[in-house]
């Protein structure tokens, strides 16, 4: 199946996700499904295979794709996503020493073929918590709030530039930060994954 929803409105597209899943069940048979909407990759598969220009990138669950990317492509591509550039200190058994914006030192999973040098981490946006500038691993200036009805984008920009965005579900006990303020950010525990570049 070649795009087959790629035309339909959101709610006729996930009546007709759970249909094309029951029928898959039902059946047996094996889809190949291509698209470009992460979200139906995600939510349809049961192994994904992310392919860029011809090359093959990744193939894996869904889980293994979204949480354990290999490269930045699959990291971009698959869901959000936030590429930090870090200094490479080591990488040993699975594991990476980097140096953090703002010099902070950080021992993170590494994936097969990262080396030492410099680095992309991803953190996914759900993974980074906004916390105290003292208790944070780095930290930067709200400068963005994108309004999403379930949750709240709120971009910190860095002292170097770039930009993290951090998502905060939308609910009354969420603390937002005002624009401009200075904020430290810190990362759930085992969320941050140096890239084979």
């Amino acid at each position: 199946m070649d795009e087959p929803l790629s035309a339909l409105d959101l709610n006729v597209r996930q009546a007709v996700r759970l249909e094309l899943q029951q029928l898959q069940n039902d059946t047996r048979i094996t889809f190949v499904f291509v698209t470009h909407d992460q979200d139906e990759a995600l939510t349809m598969s049961n192994r994904i295979a992310v392919i860029s220009e011809g090359r093959l990138q990744q193939v894996g669950t869904a889980r293994e794709i979204y949480e354990a990317p290999k490269n930045k492509f699959v990291a971009d591509f698959i869901g959000e996503t936030n590429l930090i550039d870090v200094e490479v200190g080591a990488v040993k058994d699975g594991q990476a020493t980097c140096i953090l914006p703002g010099g902070t030192k950080f021992t993170c999973f590494a994936a097969e073929g990262a080396s030492k040098g410099v680095g992309h981490l991803s953190v996914r946006p759900e993974r980074v918590a906004i916390d105290d500038v003292k208790t944070g691993l780095i930290s930067g200036i709200t400068s963005r709030h994108i309004y999403l009805g379930t949750d709240m984008h709120v971009d910190v920009t860095l002292d170097d530039g770039e930009i993290i965005t951090v998502r905060v579900q939308n609910s009354e006990s969420a603390h937002i930060p005002e624009m401009g303020n200075r904020v430290g950010l810190n990362f759930d525990a085992g969320s941050a994954r140096l890239l084979e570049d």
